[in-house]
């Protein structure tokens, strides 16, 4: 998924704001199930994000247009892991590992295939 910086996503000096990178994995997973004309949220089930591990390698900056990927990496029965990167004319600026779980009512719930499929 492709991302232009805006200057909503800086700090005064131009630089993206750390939670910003969050922001923009968690759109990228989102578009993922556009793409395939699914929604990341149906009715009461969805993933919420359990734990991340992020490392901030390099800045982006005001303008630039930066690359989002996402990767399926390990899959259980309520949850899945997906690594994501960050780039900017193929350079890595950052990088995550999140632990997304699958709820319905508010609970733990097996992954239905079809939303495996999203990742794959």
């Amino acid at each position: 998924m492709k991302i232009r910086v805006y200057y909503e996503d800086t700090d005064v000096g131009g630089v993206v704001y750390y939670a910003n990178y969050l922001k923009f994995c968690e759109r990228a997973r989102s578009d993922m199930f556009f793409k395939k004309g699914m929604s990341p949220h149906n009715d009461n089930e969805f993933f919420v994000v359990k734990h991340v591990d992020a490392d901030y390698i390099k800045s982006a900056v005001f303008a630039d247009e930066l690359s989002v990927t996402c990767e399926l990496i390990e899959k259980k029965a309520a949850s899945i892991i997906v690594y994501q990167e960050v780039l900017r004319d193929g350079e890595v600026l950052f990088t995550g590992k999140f632990k997304l779980a699958y709820l319905k009512d508010f609970k733990p719930h097996r992954i239905p295939k079809e939303l495996i499929n999203v990742f794959s």
